[in-house]
């Protein structure tokens, strides 16, 4: 149902004849660039976060982590992930298949500076075994994101 969503939603672009399905999981990042055939780092992994009552959802490269006192100068909060049971319920999408695409507008979406050091990316398109090719400006386009943010760390 996810997969179709999102399907649906990148119509708007006439790019939804682009979202690759994989055999196999791409679930994590290291199995979405085995599958897809790029390196890790390359991977567009979304991850959920809780502030208060609000959700918001973060695209970063494959190989950032969010660096705590980044975030928390920036939210001031303590990162704080969805819990498993939460991540589909609000995102729409489950875990391993979150992207930034159809998410209800209550999710304020950021990009990360993280993946500002490559021409293409790879975000999943709402399952465990799919993702799509897009350019910054793509995503950018795509993501409804509100802003560019720096809270990363490790892709230095």
């Amino acid at each position: 149902m996810s997969l179709e969503s999102v399907r649906d939603y990148l119509k708007k672009w006439g790019i939804e004849d682009r979202i690759l399905e994989f055999p196999t999981s791409s679930a994590t990042v290291e199995e979405a660039a085995r599958a897809i055939g790029c390196r890790e780092k390359e991977i567009a992994k979304t991850m959920s976060f809780k502030i208060g009552d609000a959700a918001m959802l973060i695209v970063m490269a494959g190989d950032a982590k969010i660096d705590n006192s980044k975030y928390k100068a920036r939210y001031s909060t303590k990162a704080k992930m969805l819990k498993g049971e939460e991540v589909e319920q609000i995102t729409g999408h489950p875990a391993g298949g979150v992207c930034p695409f159809g998410i209800s507008e209550d999710v304020a979406i950021y990009l990360d500076k993280s993946l500002k050091r490559f021409e293409k990316v790879y975000p999943a398109c709402g399952s465990k075994n799919s993702a799509i090719e897009l350019s910054l400006n793509e995503l950018e386009k795509c993501s409804n994101y509100k802003e560019w943010i720096d809270v990363c760390k490790g892709w230095e």
